[in-house]
C-alpha cells in the first residue's frame, strides 16, 4: 500500500466531513487507506459517521488522549509506505497527494512534507513554513517584532519571512495540519512525543528528522485550505501561555539546561511584552472605549456653552449647577443609547454609530422641550454640543481602526444577497438543504472551465456589491474552489459546500458553532438583539408597576402579573420564551408567555408547528414582535403556572 492518511478529530465532524469527502477524491489514483482515530468527541461524531464513508477505519478512543498520542495510536495500524499526518478541518485539491508524493520520491524518499497553506479567507498561513524556536527566534516572534518586520530574515526568522511562500524551500518545521513522511523515516527517528499535549509536538518531530539524516520541505506546488489559521486562535494571551509551555518542553529537550535558561527568560519577556499590549486592547474595547466616549461628550458640551456664553448669547448667565447636572444626563444618555446599539462590543460601523447619536439627540430633545421654562437653557448648545462630539467620535473610531485597535464591520446592504458559484444542480441542492433566507437572495452563476469563468463572478461580486459567497463542489472541483478563493476581494465572505455535505463551511471560523447549517442565522445570537429583549423586559415590568391602577381595574389577578413582573427584573424569567425546550437554538430563559402569545399549558399544536414557532422567533426577533405578543397574550401575563 502507498499511503496512509491519519486525521485525529475532535468534536469537528462537519470539518471532517468535508475534510474526508476532499480527502477520498483525492486519493482515486493512489493505493492508500483512511484512518479518522476520534479523541471522545462531545459533538455527536460518533453517530454521525456511523453508517458513512464506507472506505474509511474510525477509531473511537473513550478519552481524549492528546495529538500525539491518537496520531501514534492510528500508526500502529497503518500499512502505507508513505505516512500523512493531516488536520480534520482542512480541505485537499483532488491532485495534491500524488504532486507531494511525486516530490517525495524525486528526493529518493529522504525528506518530510509539509504545504502551503491557506485559510478561510484565501490569505496564505505563515505557519506553513517555519523555523526551530530558539530564543532569540520566539522572543521576536512573541514580542510581535515579527510582525513589524514580516521580511527581516532576522526579525522573521520564526515564519521564515524572507523566503518566498511561492517556491520550494527547506524549512525547519513541519506544520502538524499536513505532515507527509516515508514509514521507515518514523521508524528510525520515533514516533510523536506523547510529553506534548497540544502544540510543539510538530515541532519536535520536525527536529528529530533532521536530527536523524533527512531533510524537512515547504511545497509550494500545491495547497490545501487550513481553516484554523493563526489569524483565529493564536493571537490570545491563552495562546502565549501554552505556547510557552510547550516551547519549555522543546528547548530543555533538545538544547540542554542552559540553553533552556536563556530561553525562559526572553520568553518571560516576551509574555510581558503581550500581556501587556492584551491589557491596553482589552482595556480600550471594554472600558477605555466608554470612557473616552463620555469625556468627549463632556467637553464637547462644556466647550460649546463657554462657546455660546461668550460668542452667542454673551448677555445670558447660564447656571452652572444646571449645567453640572444637564451635562452628566445627557452624557448619559449617550452612552447608554450606543451600548445598547452594541458599539462597544461588536467593533466599528458608521451606520450604527450614526443611529445611535441620531437616537440620542432626539432623545434630549424630547427630554428638554418636557422642562419648565425656567430649567430650560438653550436648545443650540445641546444641538451643536451633540453634533460636535458625534464628530469627535466618529474621528476617535477612524483613528483606533487605523491603529488596529478596533475591528471595523462590513456595511451592510438593504438586501443581503448571496453569490452561489457552481452549477444548477449543486445551487438545487444547497437550496435544498438550506433555504434562502428572506432578507436575502441566491444568485446563480455557472461558471465553466474557459478562462472567462474567473472574470465572470468575479465581475459579478463587484457589480451586485456581495458580500457572501458560497463555493459549491460538484461541477467545480475543489481545486478549482481553492484557486477561486485566493482571488476574493477582502471584504467578501466565502464558504465553501461540498457535494455530499451537511454544513457550509465558513471562512475563517474555528468552531462548530459557526458553520452554517440549514437557515441557523439567529438574530438572538446577536449581541445587539439579546440585549434589546432584555431591556424590553426590564422596561415592559417596569411600564405594567407604574400602570398598576389600570390592571386593578381590567385583571382578576392583579397579584400574579406583579409577581411575574418582580421575576423578570430578577433575571429568572423573560416575558417571551419558547414553546418547547429548544437545546437547538439559542438559549432564553422561560417565559410567561411563549412565542404562540400563549403561555406552556396552553398550547396544543402538534410539536412540529410549534418548534416552528419557535425557530422563526429566534431567526427574525425584533422589539416589536414582543411588543405584539405580550400584547395577543395580555390575559395570561399573570399566569403563575410555570
Amino acid at each position: 500500500m502507498t499511503l496512509s492518511v491519519i486525521i485525529v478529530n475532535y468534536n469537528v465532524k462537519y470539518f471532517l466531513e468535508t475534510c474526508l469527502l476532499s480527502v477520498e477524491k483525492a486519493m482515486q489514483n493512489i493505493d492508500g487507506e483512511i484512518l479518522v482515530i476520534d479523541n471522545a468527541s462531545t459533538d455527536g461524531s460518533y453517530q454521525f459517521f456511523k453508517k458513512r464513508f464506507d472506505g474509511v477505519r474510525f477509531f473511537w478512543n473513550q478519552q481524549n488522549e492528546g495529538f500525539a498520542k491518537a496520531n501514534n495510536e492510528a500508526l500502529r495500524y497503518a500499512q502505507g509506505e508513505y505516512i500523512l499526518f493531516l488536520n480534520p478541518d482542512t480541505i485537499l485539491p483532488e491532485d495534491c497527494l500524488e504532486k507531494c508524493l511525486a516530490f517525495i520520491m524525486e528526493h529518493s524518499n529522504k525528506v518530510a512534507l509539509g504545504i502551503r497553506m491557506i485559510d478561510g479567507s484565501g490569505i496564505f498561513l505563515k505557519e506553513s513554513k517555519r523555523a526551530f524556536p530558539d530564543p532569540l527566534t520566539s522572543f521576536f516572534k512573541l514580542s510581535g517584532l515579527s510582525g513589524l518586520f514580516p521580511k527581516s530574515k532576522t526579525f522573521a526568522r520564526y515564519h521564515l519571512g524572507h523566503l518566498s511562500e511561492r517556491e520550494n524551500h527547506e524549512a525547519d518545521v513541519l506544520a502538524g495540519a499536513f505532515i507527509m513522511v516515508p514509514k521507515y523515516i518514523l521508524e528510525k527517528v520515533g514516533l510523536f512525543d506523547e510529553s506534548f499535549f497540544m502544540y510543539g509536538e510538530d515541532i519536535d518531530l520536525s527536529f528529530r528528522i533532521q536530527q536523524g539524516g533527512f531533510k524537512n520541505y515547504y511545497f509550494a506546488e500545491s495547497n490545501i485550505l487550513h481553516f484554523k489559521g493563526e489569524s483565529t486562535r493564536k493571537e490570545s494571551f491563552n495562546y502565549v501561555k501554552m505556547f510557552y509551555k510547550a516551547m519549555s518542553v522543546f528547548v530543555k529537550k533538545h538544547y540542554g539546561k542552559g540553553r533552556a535558561g536563556i530561553f525562559n527568560f526572553f520568553i518571560q519577556i516576551a509574555i510581558f511584552f503581550r500581556a501587556g499590549m492584551a491589557l491596553l486592547q482589552r482595556f480600550l474595547r471594554w472600558l477605555g472605549l466608554p470612557i473616552l466616549d463620555v469625556l468627549l461628550l463632556l467637553a464637547s458640551f462644556y466647550l460649546i456653552s463657554l462657546f455660546w456664553a461668550t460668542y452667542i448669547k454673551s448677555d445670558v448667565v447660564y447656571s452652572p449647577h444646571l449645567l453640572w447636572i444637564a451635562f452628566p444626563v445627557f452624557t448619559f444618555i449617550f452612552t447608554l443609547s450606543f451600548w445598547v446599539a452594541g458599539l462597544y462590543d461588536l467593533g466599528y460601523k458608521q451606520s450604527r454609530l450614526n443611529k445611535a447619536a441620531m437616537v440620542s439627540i432626539l432623545i434630549i430633545l424630547s427630554f428638554y422641550s418636557l422642562l419648565p421654562e425656567a430649567l430650560r437653557f438653550s436648545r443650540g448648545i445641546l444641538v451643536v454640543g451633540s453634533f460636535t462630539a458625534f464628530g469627535l467620535m466618529s474621528l476617535l473610531r477612524v483613528i483606533l481602526v487605523k491603529a488596529h485597535v478596533m475591528e471595523k464591520l462590513p456595511t451592510e446592504d438593504s438586501v443581503n444577497q448571496t453569490l452561489v458559484v457552481g452549477g444548477r444542480r449543486d445551487y438545487d441542492n444547497l437550496q435544498r438543504l438550506f433555504p434562502a433566507q428572506e432578507d436575502g437572495a441566491y444568485l446563480l452563476e455557472d461558471p465553466t472551465q474557459s478562462n472567462s469563468a474567473k472574470a465572470s463572478w468575479l465581475h459579478t461580486v463587484n457589480q451586485y456589491h456581495i458580500k457572501d459567497i458560497i463555493f459549491c463542489e460538484g461541477q467545480l472541483s475543489f481545486k478549482e474552489m481553492l484557486a477561486y478563493l485566493q482571488l476574493l476581494p477582502r471584504n467578501v465572505k466565502a464558504g465553501i459546500f461540498a457535494k455530499g455535505s451537511h454544513a457550509i463551511l465558513e471562512a475563517n471560523y474555528s468552531s462548530n458553532e459557526n458553520i452554517k447549517k440549514g437557515s441557523e442565522n439567529w438574530r438572538l445570537n446577536n449581541p445587539i438583539y439579546l440585549r434589546t429583549k432584555n431591556l424590553f423586559d426590564i422596561c415592559f415590568s417596569v411600564f405594567i408597576l407604574l400602570t398598576f391602577p389600570f390592571h386593578l381595574l381590567f385583571k382578576k389577578n392583579c397579584f400574579g402579573l406583579f409577581s411575574n413582573c418582580f421575576k423578570v427584573l430578577s433575571g429568572k424569567k423573560t416575558w417571551v420564551g419558547y414553546s418547547l425546550p429548544e437545546p437547538s437554538l439559542p438559549q432564553l430563559k422561560s417565559g410567561i408567555i411563549t412565542t404562540t402569545s400563549l403561555p406552556v399549558y396552553k398550547n396544543n399544536l402538534p410539536e412540529i408547528n410549534l418548534h416552528s414557532k419557535d425557530k422563526l422567533y429566534a431567526t427574525y426577533y425584533h422589539v416589536f414582535i414582543d411588543l405584539n405578543l405580550v400584547k395577543r397574550g395580555y390575559k395570561y401575563l399573570s399566569d403563575r403556572s410555570l
